[in-house]
């Protein structure tokens, strides 16, 4: 199914982005060679099976993620400049605006014209497709979902500035129960896009949380507490942190318990999250088709 043309102001959008996104987009296309396999290996496999994650640094160059950010950067100031021309709501206090086909979420008071979350944000710009599309994360996902061939189901961008707020301890598979029938083959990859140090609020995971399925959600009486996982569920000897270099790729299981602390840091710690299933299915918003390779 092909993308109809977007509307004006997304139009807009997509044009500011554009301005840079010509070099950009050449300089990534003749990809820096590394030792690293794109296939997983069977010792990667397994972990990703027992703990719920693999972690690969070093899968794309400084050069490339500095292109990536530059495009990133543009797409930010440009929807954030618009926000007002969308429908904007509050859920437990946040702001999120939905702005044509992305939503976006806004760091809680007083920083709420701060932007927190994009998605999605493939439709915005050419460059964050081609990367999506790169051999590195499809190879690796053909593996994961069991396919020979992936579509994307869904991708957003995590800003996280400076001071920027926690994202509370989830499993991906509640957002999605009625929206996917094959939640088992929805993997998710992080790409870091800054250098992650400890107090960045770095991403985190609860290793083999995965292997008990859908977890016990709180009941704090918020209105999202049927998508954070409770406490109880939560083991905390099992929590990994990431603190790794840009470039880096996390793979992750859409049953694993994950989040992230405030960053406590005066460093942004951005990060791109893309989620991937079989070929030939639609999207989670648009319900367009995504093919990626």
């Amino acid at each position: 199914m092909s993308d109809p043309a977007p509307p004006p102001s997304l139009r807009a959008t997509q044009q500011i982005a554009s301005s840079t996104a010509g070099a950009e987009l050449s300089a990534m296309t003749p990809r820096i060679k590394h030792m690293m396999p794109e296939a997983l290996t069977e010792v990667e496999m397994q972990s990703y099976e027992t703990q719920g994650y693999i972690l690969r640094r070093g899968v794309f160059s400084s050069e490339e993620i500095e292109q990536l950010n530059a495009v990133i950067d543009l797409l930010a100031a440009a929807v954030v400049a618009r926000s007002h021309e969308g429908h904007e709501y509050h859920i437990d206090g946040r702001r999120f605006v939905d702005l044509n086909d992305q939503t976006l979420q806004f760091e809680p008071a007083p920083f709420e014209q701060a932007l927190r979350v994009l998605e999605p944000a493939h439709p915005l710009s050419s460059a964050l497709l081609t990367l999506l599309k790169d051999v590195r994360l499809v190879r690796p996902m053909r593996q994961l979902t069991g396919c020979e061939h992936v579509s994307l189901w869904t991708d957003k961008i995590n800003f996280k500035r400076p001071g920027g707020s926690e994202f509370g301890w989830h499993q991906d598979a509640p957002y999605w129960m009625h929206d996917a029938a094959h939640l088992t083959q929805l993997p998710n990859v992080m790409v870091t896009l800054d250098d992650v140090g400890p107090g960045s609020g770095g991403f985190r995971v609860v290793q083999g949380s995965h292997q008990a399925g859908i977890h016990a959600a709180r009941n704090d009486g918020s209105q999202l507490e049927g998508f954070y996982t409770h406490n109880d569920e939560v083991d905390f000897s099992q929590v990994v942190e990431f603190n790794e270099p840009a470039g880096s790729a996390i793979f992750f299981d859409p049953f694993l318990i994950h989040g992230s602390a405030h960053n406590q840091s005066g460093k942004r710690r951005r990060a791109l999250i893309a989620t991937y299933q079989p070929a030939n299915l639609p999207t989670l918003k648009t319900k367009r088709v995504v093919n990626l390779g």
